[in-house]
């Protein structure tokens, strides 16, 4: 097995590697997490990054201990992920697959209160670059597999599981290349488990008040969303031509400055309110869950009153194209003869054609745009049986649980797998403090997340992979 990669004058509190632990998966999960925590998978996009080797041969070593035959695969040099399949009892019975990343966004440990690659636990939760995105998920995973394999526990079809390179930027080097060169393992596979979703979000008791304040009796109430779908992803290079010339002298066409306004124009646009199917889902879930009624003509209002339980649709009641990036000229008296900017879009399912449209309705004649990436908006079933074994799941360890469907505002390798036929649920358990911030924790400063929380995700996981 390779050792972790520790951040230097940092090292975990677990005492003893995940590894070498026996136990059941409540016991060995929060060890588990730290030790993928401590390897740095940094993804800086664009190839650059620290590379996922070391995260894959270590997952790959924890799996082959307990008596898998995991395959590493690599797209690029240290573009590593690792791929297994795990027989079931019944060969005519659908195979099921589990997927997550094991690269993490940038982290300065200048910002953060511990070093964000070294998987200290304190506090009752364990610290580090990627404990919700999503290496807390992976550790719940493998900490399940490895008690079932050694129990002689298995699901009844074949269990699919793919450790993932490359989701932090386009999936190019990860989950792209795996449902393109190696799609024999995915034979079979028609649903899917992953990232954001199946946590938890308390109720809070200073919503703010209106006519359709929440019952008293829904306060402590627990929502725990779980993914549906998710907007589709349009990240585009815009582009101006314009005339070169010297910065003193009069330019009717300057690239900068038209590509400035079409920017100004996008930035400040009112994207519309579009409720598709999944929203109403999740709107009309949390109104029966907190006992109130939700104003469909007033949702930015709404998702401002009810607070944290709001962040769960305020991102997916609209399509949204952010600027990211303005890029022209070499020299502050020369004007270029061409400037470039990019943006971030993203559309929910169904919007596609009028968003595009809208776009170019925005930037005007002048600018070109191309995709960088472009992937459709995924869903799935929320009204069939595996929803309703998440929720089972979820309900049988926490009886205040209120399960409900919903919309991702991002993006996740269910995009890959969507391509390929494999509908995925954003279905990551955890029982959270109403004081922690899950959102906010994603790619922010002082990710964490909490042992117990790790504990009560493995033993729902471990349910639902008794219904499969």
């Amino acid at each position: 097995m390779i050792e972790p990669q520790v951040a230097p004058g940092r090292r975990t509190t677990t005492g003893a590697t995940a590894a070498t632990t026996a136990g059941t998966a409540a016991d060995e999960v929060a060890g588990l997490c730290s030790d993928l925590l401590r390897i740095d998978t940094t993804n800086e996009g664009e190839g650059r990054g620290r590379g996922e080797r070391p995260a894959a041969e270590h997952v790959a070593a924890l799996l082959a201990e307990v008596g898998v035959e995991p395959s590493v695969v690599e797209s690029a040099p240290g573009r590593a992920s690792v791929l297994a399949r795990i027989p079931g009892t019944d060969p005519a019975a659908p195979a099921f697959l589990i997927h997550g990343h094991l690269d993490v966004v940038p982290a300065d440990p200048a910002e953060w209160s511990v070093h964000p690659f070294s998987g200290e636990i304190q506090d009752g939760c364990v610290w580090g670059r990627g404990a919700v995105d999503m290496k807390g998920t992976l550790a719940m995973t493998l900490a399940v597999v490895r008690q079932r394999l050694r129990e002689d526990r298995r699901t009844r079809g074949d269990l699919v599981l793919a450790f993932l390179a490359d989701e932090e930027c386009t999936g190019d080097y990860g989950s792209r290349y795996v449902v393109s060169d190696h799609r024999e393992i995915f034979t079979g596979c028609t649903e899917a488990i992953s990232e954001s979703g199946g946590f938890s979000v308390t109720v809070p008791s200073d919503t703010v008040p209106s006519s359709a304040q929440p019952s008293s009796a829904a306060e402590g109430k627990r929502i725990y969303p779980i993914a549906t779908g998710e907007r589709g992803t349009t990240w585009m290079r815009l582009t101006v031509q314009g005339k070169a010339g010297h910065g003193s002298k009069p330019n009717s066409d300057n690239a900068v400055a038209e590509l400035c306004h079409a920017i100004s124009r996008l930035a400040s646009h009112e994207w519309p309110v579009r409720l598709t199917p999944g929203v109403r889902a999740l709107l009309d879930g949390l109104a029966d869950a907190l006992g109130t009624t939700i104003d469909h003509d007033r949702l930015d209002d709404e998702a401002r009153r009810l607070g944290r339980v709001g962040t769960l649709f305020e991102g997916t009641i609209r399509n949204s194209a952010n600027p990211t990036r303005l890029d022209a000229g070499y020299k502050v008296n020369v004007i270029p003869g061409a400037a470039t900017a990019q943006v971030d879009g993203r559309y929910l399912p169904g919007t596609g054609e009028e968003f595009l449209a809208t776009i170019d309705r925005l930037l005007g004649p002048k600018v070109t745009r191309e995709f960088i990436n472009y992937e459709e908006a995924p869903a799935a079933d929320p009204a069939g049986p595996t929803f309703a074994a998440l929720a089972g799941s979820l309900l049988a360890e926490d009886p205040q649980a209120n399960p409900v469907p919903y919309v991702m505002a991002g993006g996740t390798d269910a995009k890959s797998f969507h391509r390929i036929g494999i509908k995925s649920f954003g279905f990551a358990p955890l029982l959270l403090t109403p004081d922690l911030d899950y959102f906010g924790m994603f790619h922010g400063v002082d990710e964490r997340v909490p042992v117990e929380g790790l504990r009560f995700g493995t033993r729902v996981l471990d349910r639902f992979l008794d219904t499969r």
